[in-house]
C-alpha cells in the first residue's frame, strides 16, 4: 500500500492553524494516515517556503501514535495523488489560485468526509480550509499536550509568568476586534461597538465580584488600540504585554512586515491565557482563545446564540499541560 497523508495547510493565526491541525490529526489517526504540517506563507514569517511550525514550536516525529513531518522537508515532498478535495487534482498551475467559494466548497466536503465513519480513496487529503468545529476537544487537547512552544517563547512565558502572574488570581481577557479586517462570524458581536465594549466591562465586573483565593489582577490581550484605551479607562490597574497595535481600522494585526517577532508574541499571549485562574472570551468564536477555553479552570463567555448573555463554565478538572 501507498504511503497516506493528511496536510494540514494553513497561513492564518495560530489559534486556526492549531484548531484545524487538531481535525486533520484526528483523521489522520482514524485513518491511519502520516500527518503533514504545511505552514508555509504564514503570517508570521516573511520567507514564502519557510514552514512556520518550526519556527515556532520544537520538532516532533509523532502525535499520539500519528507520524508527522512538520519541517522544511514539505518543500522536497510529493505528496502522492489521487488527492481529495477533487480539486487538488488539477495541474499545480491550475491550483494557485483558488477563489473563497472554492475554498469554502472544500471546507465543507472537509467537513462531511471527516465526520462519515469511513475513509477516502485518495491517498492524499489536503486540508487547506479552516477547520474549527471539525473535531473533538480530547483532539484539540491531544495535539496542545503534545506539541510544544519554542524554548525562547517558553522561557518568556515564564518570566511574565513569574512577574505577574504568580501570587495573584488573574483574570484573562481576550477581545478580538478585527481592526478593520473582514471578521466574518465574529462581526455579530460587533454589530453595536459601544454595546460590545460595554459588555466586556460588565463580563470583567462579574468576574472580579466571583470568589477569588488570592488579590485579583486583570490581564488583557487584544488587537485593537481602540479596546486598550476604552479598557484602561475603566479598569486603569489591568496590565498587558507590551507590543506594537496598530492604528485604528488598520487591518489585522499581524503580517508577514513583523517577521517571527509577530508569531513569538501572539504565543506568549495565547499561552499566558491559558494559565489564567478566569478567562473572558469576546468573542467566543475566537479561535486564539480556544487552548484557554480547554484548560483554564473558568470560563466566562458569551452564548453563541445570544451574544447579550454571559455564562461561567467551570473547567475544575482540567489545567494546562507542562510546557
Amino acid at each position: 500500500m501507498k504511503d497516506r497523508f493528511v496536510v494540514s495547510r494553513r497561513r492564518t493565526g495560530f489559534g486556526d492553524c492549531l484548531w484545524s491541525l487538531a481535525a486533520a490529526w484526528s483523521y489522520a489517526q482514524r485513518t491511519g494516515r502520516t500527518l503533514a504540517v504545511d505552514w508555509r506563507g504564514s503570517c508570521y514569517v516573511d520567507e514564502p517556503l519557510t514552514n512556520a511550525f518550526p519556527v515556532f514550536f520544537e520538532p516532533i516525529q509523532d502525535i499520539a501514535g500519528v507520524s508527522v513531518i512538520c519541517d522544511d522537508r514539505i518543500n522536497q515532498l510529493s505528496f502522492p495523488g489521487p488527492f481529495f478535495p477533487p480539486w487538488w487534482n488539477k495541474p499545480s498551475i491550475d491550483c494557485v489560485y483558488r477563489p473563497d467559494e472554492q475554498i469554502f466548497r472544500e471546507r465543507d466536503e472537509l467537513r462531511d468526509l471527516f465526520e462519515g465513519e469511513g475513509d477516502t480513496e485518495a491517498n492524499t487529503v489536503v486540508c487547506d480550509a479552516c477547520l474549527m468545529w471539525r473535531c473533538g476537544e480530547d483532539a484539540e487537547r491531544q495535539v496542545f499536550e503534545n506539541i510544544k512552544p519554542r524554548l525562547e517563547i517558553v522561557s518568556r512565558i515564564e518570566a511574565i509568568y513569574q512577574e505577574h502572574f504568580k501570587g495573584n488570581s488573574i483574570i484573562g481577557v481576550h477581545v478580538r476586534h478585527g481592526n478593520g479586517e473582514d471578521i466574518m462570524e465574529h462581526a455579530p458581536y460587533w454589530a453595536d461597538p459601544e454595546f460590545s465594549l460595554q459588555q466586556i466591562c460588565t463580563a470583567i465586573h462579574e468576574a472580579k465580584a466571583l470568589p477569588h483565593p488570592k488579590p485579583v489582577r486583570v490581564f488583557l490581550c487584544t488587537d485593537s488600540a481602540q479596546v486598550l484605551k476604552k479598557l484602561l479607562g475603566v479598569f486603569p490597574d489591568l496590565f498587558t504585554i507590551p507590543k506594537r497595535l496598530l492604528p485604528h481600522r488598520a487591518g489585522p494585526l499581524h503580517s508577514e512586515a513583523l517577521g517571527a517577532d509577530g508569531g513569538f508574541s501572539a504565543l506568549v499571549e495565547m499561552y499566558l491565557l491559558g494559565r489564567c485562574d478566569t478567562v473572558i472570551r469576546f468573542p467566543p468564536t475566537s479561535a486564539f482563545s480556544r487552548y484557554a477555553r480547554l484548560f483554564v479552570p473558568r470560563v466566562v463567555e458569551f452564548d453563541l446564540n445570544n451574544p447579550s448573555r454571559l455564562i461561567v463554565i467551570d473547567n475544575l478538572s482540567r489545567s494546562p499541560p507542562a510546557l
